[in-house]
């Protein structure tokens, strides 16, 4: 039976993600965590600016991707090994140039082996998102999880 209360909340999903994720942990930031929803948010700087001066794909699409994954952290506590096995994203508009892009998270299942996760991402400021995404995740046996966390120690 998967836990239906929270195993991680802001601060200790802030903490994995700087002792597992450096290279982006400080580019997010969580505004929200309970066990129906996360909003993730990406602190826009130059670096995720394409020709334009609007927010990157590759940027949202990481927005996304981060968000599911703590979404998933959350209920299930710090398994590093889950990973994404599919993503569906829809650019719906051009962000507003220099907000900070929110993304509101809610897992749509959360079974043993995989997650599946449901995105909106807006502009700070405004009512109607600029993508959205679904992610599904594959989440490793327990055995492994726990051993891959155990070896660190």
């Amino acid at each position: 039976m998967v836990n239906t209360t929270l195993a991680m909340d802001a601060a200790s999903l802030e903490r994995f993600l700087d002792a597992e994720f450096l290279q982006v942990a400080e580019d997010f930031t969580l505004d929200e965590v309970t066990v129906d929803r996360l909003v993730v948010r990406l602190r826009v700087s130059d670096k995720h600016l394409r020709p334009g001066g609007t927010v990157s794909g590759p940027s949202m699409f990481a927005l996304a991707d981060v968000s599911v994954y703590l979404a998933i952290l959350s209920r299930i506590g710090p398994v590093a090994l889950a990973v994404t096995t599919n993503c569906s994203i829809d650019f719906m508009r051009k962000p507003a140039a220099g907000a900070d892009i929110l993304c509101h998270v809610r897992l749509l299942k959360l079974g043993r082996v995989l997650a599946v996760g449901e995105c909106l991402l807006f502009s700070e400021g405004n009512t109607a998102p600029v993508a959205r995404a679904s992610l599904t995740y594959s989440i490793p046996a327990r055995d492994a999880a726990v051993a891959s966390n155990t070896a660190k120690i």
